[in-house]
């Protein structure tokens, strides 16, 4: 997504840029978690304009400030690397749809809204991780490709039993609440894909997500009209 100086990605980009590397003090423990940590913001950094696949060990281990020798002393590969950055990048993806779904026993479905809201704070927040997995999920790597979507599905499931929690849902079966599940994740996605490849505009942003809106109130008004099999 193109972003002006001041937009919340570009000030993203400019926090990243003074991230510390690998620092000296500390306990061997703590060194060991910094430098790990090293390894994944220098990965990230590389991976905003460019695909996993086409970056070097050597790459990541100079962002780190590290020598590539050392790579192998927190991450088994470079594909080891790039799942467990799937893993935190999804967690970031979680965290932001857990939040607009925490009314859901109070408030009986979801509201499109706040959760497309919640998603945008989030994207913006994190503009790389999301790209990333974006980028990826039909990238070159098998390794993080798959570890994608395991995480995608996993996500549908723990939205299906909040779904499952719906009253008006109550007579659901499980593949019903996981195929409602799967649409609203790939709206989502779709619409951070659209978002992150945008022109930057705020009107373009709003009408993306105007049109994710209307696709998410069809979806859950359909699940309202819904018989399942019995």
């Amino acid at each position: 997504m193109a972003s002006s100086p001041d937009s919340p990605g570009a000030t993203a980009r400019r926090a990243r840029s003074k991230r510390p590397r690998a620092e000296a003090g500390g306990s061997r423990a703590e060194k060991k978690e910094q430098t790990r940590q090293a390894l994944l913001d220098a990965t990230v950094d590389l991976v905003d304009d460019r695909s996993f696949g086409s970056i070097s060990l050597r790459e990541v281990a100079r962002g780190a400030g590290i020598v590539p020798t050392a790579f192998y002393r927190h991450f088994a590969s470079m594909e080891d690397l790039g799942v467990t950055l799937v893993e935190d990048a999804m967690r970031v993806l979680r965290g932001a749809l857990r939040e607009a779904r925490r009314d859901l026993a109070g408030r009986g479905m979801p509201t499109a809204r706040d959760s497309l809201s919640t998603l945008l704070k989030k994207v913006h927040a994190d503009e790389s991780k999301f790209r990333f997995l974006i980028r990826e999920q039909h990238g070159g790597v098998a390794e993080v490709r798959r570890a994608i979507g395991t995480e995608l599905r996993l996500f549908s499931r723990e939205l299906a039993i909040d779904l499952a929690r719906v009253p008006a849902l109550a007579e659901w079966g499980p593949e019903d609440l996981e195929v409602a599940a799967d649409l609203i994740v790939t709206i989502m996605m779709t619409t951070v894909a659209e978002l992150l490849d945008g022109d930057g505009r705020e009107a373009t942003e709003r009408a993306l997500v105007d049109r994710a809106e209307r696709q998410l109130v069809m979806v859950f008004l359909g699940m309202n009209q819904w018989k399942p099999a019995s």
